[in-house]
């Protein structure tokens, strides 16, 4: 059932993205990434519906780690709303240090300087590489 919405989703982003330049590879227009991705969507779906016969029926699936899902997607979600307020880089930084300290438990400190190296990295790879602007927090950062 997964795999069929997957197909479905992919072949709807299609459809919808019709309009958009799709360029080329030298230089892509604003169509050539929502189509590169949903054709991979299309076809993981495929695979996915294909190969589903092969798992276990969902109502003998444990949900051990439902309340770790659950704390992953609360985190993030809160993430995506500070985005725009808080900055891209205390908001990603916050999000690393939550992920790290309070659902995979690791030390503190080496999760704070693992979190900041990262975000540090993505920021200098959107700003002077990629020259995307990100979201400035009240501190101008």
């Amino acid at each position: 059932m997964a795999g069929a919405a997957f197909v479905a989703t992919g072949l709807l982003v299609f459809a919808l993205s019709g309009d958009l330049p799709t360029g080329q590879l030298s230089m892509p227009g604003a169509g050539f990434l929502p189509k590169l991705v949903a054709a991979l969507t299309i076809i993981l779906g495929a695979a996915l519906f294909w190969r589903a016969g092969e798992s276990e029926p969902l109502s003998q699936l444990g949900w051990d780690d439902g309340k770790h899902a659950l704390m992953v997607v609360g985190i993030t979600a809160a993430a995506t709303a500070l985005y725009t307020r808080a900055g891209f880089i205390i908001t990603m930084v916050a999000m690393v240090l939550a992920l790290l300290v309070i659902i995979e438990r690791r030390n503190f400190i080496r999760a704070a300087i693992y979190g900041v190296a990262v975000v540090m990295l993505t920021y200098g790879m959107f700003i002077w590489m990629l020259k995307a602007p990100l979201p400035t927090g009240p501190f101008g950062f």
